[in-house]
Order: C-alpha cells, then structure tokens, then sequence
C-alpha cells in the first residue's frame, strides 16, 4: 500500500493547527510527522499529547527535542547523524524513520535499524527555497538501495505524487499542501485520485 504521510508545520497551517491534524488524520493520513523544530522540549511536549489525542497511533514525533518523549510515544523521526550518535534508540522505538538525502544515507539508516527513509528532497520546494530538487532518479536509486520503505519528501502534489510511485517509493511525504490548503480532506483525497 502507498502511504501518504502529513510532515507538519504550523506555521503553515491555515486555521486552528490541532484542528488541521484531526482532519488530515481521519482524512485519510497514514502518519502525521510532528515537526516543529523550533520548539522547546517542554513547548514541543505539550504540542505532542494535544495532538496524540486527534492522531492517536498515526503520530510520530521528530527530532532531537522528541527524544525525552520516547517511553510515551514510542513512534520516532530523526536525522541520520542523531540515530549515528545513538544507536541504542532503535530499541526504544516501536517505529523508526530516518532522512536521508542519498542512497549511501539510506544504506547507513537501514544497518542501523531504521524501519523507513524519507528521501529528499525530490522536487523544488518553497521549504528548501534555492536548492534543486534531487530528482525522480535520485529517488529511484535509493529505493533500489534498500530493502525497506523510501518514502519520497519535497514538492509532491496531486500532479505529481504518481511518478514517485512509478520511481519506486513505498509513500510520499507533503507538507505545505496538507498545511496550507483550505480543505485537508479534499486534498487528501486528490492525492489518492492521482494514484489511481
């Protein structure tokens, strides 16, 4: 099954942030990656149990800052360098995903114990203004280069979510569609109709 997965960003968000989660979340999210990275542990904390109560199961928390949160909720984002510098995290963690942004990354994630990759980015995106997107052969080839799933990240829209596909990606990652739209449910729903 092709996972489609909400990277938030608040201050993206049109509306009421919590309401926006529970709407893409009984709109049809496989995860809702909680990434707010300019928040304090305490500050990011709060965030998590509010938003654990419209997610439920489909939240994973992200970064650094989530790690203290762990025993609670045991469903984790991180950077390759953090699981590096601590590899023991992948015995706390019921789900363990990882960025990386090459096949070589991908490779070092899965001998580590990661259950999926994000690769990116892949297209242009506003969220890495004046860098190029690495492209569909990027993401092919680290999707050939492990085992587990590669979930693309970066400029994926209903226009194009179908080539990420095709390039071998078990999912796609979007954020500023899911954020900023007027309507999370419909744009849920465009994503899938664009599957098709």
């Amino acid at each position: 099954m092709f996972r489609i997965i909400c990277v938030t960003n608040r201050k993206l968000c049109a509306g009421d942030f919590i309401s926006r989660l529970s709407e893409i979340s009984r709109g049809g999210a496989d995860y809702v990656i909680l990434r707010e990275k300019d928040l304090s542990e305490a500050e990011y904390a709060e965030l998590a149990e509010r938003a654990l109560a419209v997610c439920g199961g489909k939240l994973v928390i992200h970064g650094t800052g989530a790690m203290q949160l762990l025993r609670r909720l045991p469903r984790i984002h991180l950077p390759l360098a953090v699981l590096e510098n601590n590899p023991n995290l992948r015995r706390e963690a019921e789900l363990l995903g990882v960025s990386v942004h090459s096949p070589e990354e991908a490779k070092r994630a899965e001998a580590l114990g990661a259950d999926y990759v994000t690769a990116g980015h892949v297209f242009d995106t506003a969220c890495k203004s004046g860098l190029p997107g690495r492209g569909l052969g990027f993401l092919k080839d680290t999707a050939r280069s492990v085992r587990i799933p590669v979930y693309a990240i970066g400029g994926i829209t209903a226009g194009n979510i179908a080539s990420v596909r095709n390039a071998g990606a078990a999912g796609a990652c979007v954020m500023s569609g899911l954020m900023s739209c007027q309507d999370a449910r419909a744009e849920l729903e465009a994503l899938r109709r664009a599957l098709a």
